[in-house]
């Protein structure tokens, strides 16, 4: 399924600029391609953060592009910096290390003095170490660690603003792309710094874990909003926030079956494509199955489907569905559906997106099936609000590209007074499907019907609902039952009684 962007996306904006890639690929997305070479970034964060992370990302990603990469240490040591990157899987073997660390010798010897208080000692030694190294390496990428360090060289605030202008400018003059992290606290802040910089990235922690931002990049837009980041055994992963507008795809708005007669009459044809369809009921009525039956019918016109599982695991998911004749086990053979179990509480809403894009646009996805909405709010990491926020986001992309969303939503009344979704989840639906048990002179019953469809009109009538081991059966619309909606069904006739039983 290919798609279109506009002219802001940042395919187009890399192109306009010579860029060069950070080394993870959602915050090249975010930073529409990479950092704008031969200008200086920020990098800010509470100590944990992944600053120095980031930075291994973007020096050996460089090494692997044929550049010369440049670590200038001025905290850790080099072989603790080494230690810890090959804890993560970084090859460090081609970037050189300017080591400035402090050593013990400043300590034990006899002219032991601290360093970060005798700055008229120590300064000219390192500017002079330094400007040598970027004299004789003329690097590409630089990466200072943490840069904060030099104000403790400096005699007071205006000479290390001076000191550090001067210091990214050699920099600049030589060609070098500058990373450098800083260590801000309420006595030092790093206010000066942020106004230095060409562009700042903050990392840090929000109610969906820890989190990344662009609040300030010179010479281009960027990506905006708290994006999701993740520190694994292999550094870090990224996953921007989702945008709705920025992608579309053309489509045709048709009507899509569900391989049952009478429930594509109750639907005026079935559901149209590119609409969202919340289908709602209590426990045990049938709106998982009723799903997967538009996902079978979709299977046999060559489309594909995938399903994620919040409430159910996919074992009994897989078990329950073959008992009653869809073939779940052939389709995700024949690669026409892919189910996917949710862990609970291990992924954040902007991960769950990008999981979600990767199904429609590189495994060309026609429908998408979240099942259900209690378990997405419950499962993902974040408040209830922010979730629905993300959840809507979703949806207007999913429209965008000609996606067919399929909702399930489980409200909790069983039988009585009728309730259609959950609070704050109807206004997502194009279109609302329900399923509802009702108790009929001592029998237990369900029924379907459809209580909104933006797109068409449709059938306003109640059908009896089965599901048999040949699969869903509908019946014809029950004219002779009312009361049904306010929790007290009634025949009309008790002689027609039959035709609700069959």
């Amino acid at each position: 399924m290919s798609y279109n962007t506009n002219p802001n996306s940042a395919e187009t904006v890399a192109q306009s600029t010579d860029r060069l890639s950070t080394g993870v690929s959602g915050l090249d997305e975010i930073l529409h391609g990479g950092f704008i070479s031969e200008r200086s970034y920020l990098l800010r964060g509470e100590p944990g953060t992944g600053k120095t992370i980031l930075g291994l990302h973007y020096l050996t990603t460089g090494v692997v592009q044929g550049e010369t990469a440049l670590f200038i240490n001025l905290e850790e040591t080099t072989a603790d910096i080494e230690q810890n990157a090959a804890a993560l899987g970084f090859d460090l073997e081609d970037v050189h290390f300017l080591d400035l660390s402090p050593k013990s010798e400043f300590f034990a010897g006899e002219q032991g003095y601290d360093i970060f208080e005798s700055s008229e000692v120590e300064r000219d030694p390192i500017v002079a170490r330094i400007a040598e190294q970027v004299s004789e390496l003329q690097p590409d990428r630089v990466f200072v660690d943490p840069i904060s360090q030099l104000r403790y060289l400096s005699t007071d605030e205006y000479q290390f603003r001076k000191q550090a202008l001067s210091f990214m400018r050699l920099l600049s003059e030589q060609g070098a792309t500058v990373l450098f992290t800083t260590q801000a606290t309420d006595d030092a802040p790093d206010d000066d710094l942020q106004f230095m910089s060409d562009g700042s990235i903050d990392l840090g922690y929000a109610s969906t874990g820890r989190s990344i931002s662009v609040p300030k990049f010179r010479g281009s837009e960027t990506e905006g909003g708290n994006h999701a980041m993740e520190i694994t055994a292999g550094g870090l992963v990224v996953y921007p926030e989702l945008t709705p507008g920025k992608q579309n795809q053309e489509f045709v708005a048709e009507p899509i079956s569900s391989g049952v007669p009478e429930v594509d009459e109750l639907l005026n044809g079935g559901l149209d494509r590119g609409t969202v369809t919340v289908i709602s009921g209590p426990t045990g009525v049938g709106k998982t199955t009723t799903g997967t039956q538009f996902m079978k019918e979709a299977a046999g016109r060559g489309e594909r489907s995938v399903m994620y599982l919040f409430e159910e695991s996919e074992a009994t998911f897989m078990q329950r569905s073959e008992a009653i004749n869809i073939p779940v086990s052939e389709m995700r053979e024949r690669g026409t559906l892919t189910v996917e179990e949710v862990e609970p509480l291990q992924v954040s809403p902007q991960e769950f997106a990008q999981m979600v894009r990767h199904q429609v646009e590189e495994e060309d996805a026609d429908i998408v099936m979240i099942d259900g909405i209690a378990g997405y709010k419950l499962g993902l990491q974040g408040d209830e609000d922010e979730l629905v926020t993300h959840l809507h986001a979703l949806n207007r992309y999913l429209k965008n590209m000609g996606v067919t969303v399929i909702l399930i939503d489980e409200v909790s009344n069983i039988t009585g007074e009728f309730q259609a979704t959950n609070v704050g989840i109807s206004y997502l639906a194009d279109n609302i499907v329900f399923l509802r048990h009702l108790e009929l002179e001592g029998e237990m019953q369900k029924v379907i019907g459809v209580l909104k469809m933006r797109t068409s009109d449709f059938e306003r009538t109640l059908r009896k609902f089965e599901i048999t081991e040949h699969g869903i059966t509908v019946g014809d619309p029950l004219i002779q039952v009312q009361g049904i909606l306010s929790g007290t069904p009634q025949l009309t006739d008790n002689q027609d009684r039959d035709g609700l039983s069959e």
